[in-house]
C-alpha cells in the first residue's frame, strides 16, 4: 500500500472505529509507530480536524466526514445491487431511503461508468419470494421503531402447529431483527419464558409498542451465539433414494447440518432439530423417496400424517 493509500484508509479507519492509539493504527497498517506519527501529523497539515489525546488516542473531530468518494463500476455495482435487495427486503420508509442511496450512487458516476453499471445492473438479479403483506411490512415498521427506541412490546403470537394464538400474551424487549431466506426474524427477550427468544414476524398479531423502555445487553449477541452453541440439538438421520438426491442435495432446508452419499447412490442427510415436528412437513414433501428415518417417534409421528391425508382423500 504506497503512502496515498495509507493516509485515506487511516482517516476511514479514524472515521469507523472513533478512536484509534498509534500502536492500534500501526498493527493494523503493519507500520512503525514511529511512521503512523509522521502520517497523522501529514493528516493535519493537509487539513483533516484530528484530535490526539495523551494516553488515549487519535480521533476526528465531531461531524467530519469525507467528501464523496469515487468508485469503480464493480464498486458501485454491488452497492447498487445490495440496496435492489433491501428495498425488497424492509418497509416502505426504508425502500425510500434505499431508493435515493441508489440515485445519489448512480448521479456521482461519470457517463460511461454509469452506462456500464446499468448493464451489470439490469444483467444481475436477486429475487426476494417473501410475499409480504400490509400488516407485515407494518409489523416490521413498528418492530424497528421499538427497536432503535428501546421499548417494550407486547403482541400475541400464533402457534405453528395450531394456527392459533397462544394462551400467553407476550412481552418482549426487540434486541434485533434478522433476515433468514425469505422471513424475518425478531430476536428479544421475552419476559413470559425469561430467556432471549425468536419470534417470526409473520406470526405475530396484536402488536403494542409501550411506554416501558429497557436496555439491550452489550454483549447480547455474544452471549446468544453461545446459548445456541450449548443448546442441545436433536440429530436425526433421514436417507433418500438415488432419485431424489440431486433435488434433496440442493435444498436449503434450514435444520440440515450435513449431507453424505450413500453405496447405492443416494444421500444421507443429517438434521439438526430443536424439535422432531420442525422436520414433518419437510420430509412429508419428499413422499415414497424417503428410504429410512433413525428416530421411532418422527416415523409415528409421518405414519400419523400419511393416515390422516388417506382418510381425506379415500372419500
Amino acid at each position: 500500500m504506497n503512502r496515498t493509500d495509507r493516509l485515506l484508509a487511516m482517516v476511514l479507519e479514524l472515521q469507523a472505529k472513533k478512536t484509534q492509539r498509534a500502536e492500534d493504527l500501526a498493527a493494523t497498517f503493519e507500520i512503525s509507530k514511529r511512521t503512523v506519527y509522521r502520517d497523522i501529523q501529514a493528516l493535519s497539515e493537509a487539513g483533516v480536524p484530528i484530535i490526539s489525546v495523551p494516553g488515549t488516542g487519535y480521533s476526528l473531530m465531531e461531524d467530519y466526514f469525507l467528501p464523496p468518494l469515487s468508485f469503480t463500476a464493480d464498486e458501485a455495482t454491488m452497492l447498487l445491487l445490495g440496496l435492489d435487495v433491501m428495498t425488497q427486503s424492509f418497509d416502505a420508509e426504508y425502500r425510500a431511503a434505499a431508493q435515493s442511496s441508489a440515485r445519489k450512487i448512480a448521479g456521482v458516476l461519470p457517463d460511461a461508468q454509469r452506462d456500464k453499471v446499468a448493464w451489470l445492473r439490469e444483467s444481475l438479479h436477486f429475487i426476494s419470494t417473501d410475499r409480504a403483506t400490509p400488516t407485515h411490512a407494518a409489523t416490521l415498521q413498528t418492530l424497528r421503531g421499538a427497536l432503535i427506541k428501546q421499548q417494550q412490546v407486547r403482541f400475541a403470537y400464533i402457534s405453528r402447529h395450531s394456527g392459533e394464538p397462544t394462551a400467553e400474551t407476550r412481552t418482549a424487549n426487540p434486541y434485533g431483527l434478522v433476515r433468514v431466506s425469505d422471513a424475518w426474524i425478531l430476536v428479544a427477550y421475552c419476559h413470559l419464558r425469561k430467556d432471549i427468544r425468536n419470534f417470526r414476524l409473520s406470526r405475530i398479531s396484536d402488536l403494542t409498542v409501550l411506554d416501558a423502555h429497557f436496555e439491550r445487553p452489550t454483549d447480547y449477541m455474544t452471549r446468544e451465539s453461545t446459548r445456541r452453541r450449548e443448546e442441545p440439538r436433536l440429530i436425526v438421520h433421514v436417507w433418500f433414494d438415488q432419485e431424489a438426491t440431486p433435488w434433496v442435495d440442493e435444498d436449503r432446508f434450514y435444520f440440515i447440518a450435513d449431507r453424505q452419499p450413500t453405496d447405492d447412490g443416494g444421500l444421507l442427510v443429517t438434521l439438526k432439530l430443536r424439535q422432531e415436528r420442525d422436520a414433518l412437513q419437510w420430509l412429508l414433501g419428499w413422499g415414497s423417496h424417503i428410504l429410512r428415518v433413525d428416530s421411532p417417534s418422527l416415523r409415528e409421528m409421518l405414519a400419523a400424517e400419511v393416515q390422516k391425508m388417506n382418510s381425506i382423500y379415500e372419500k
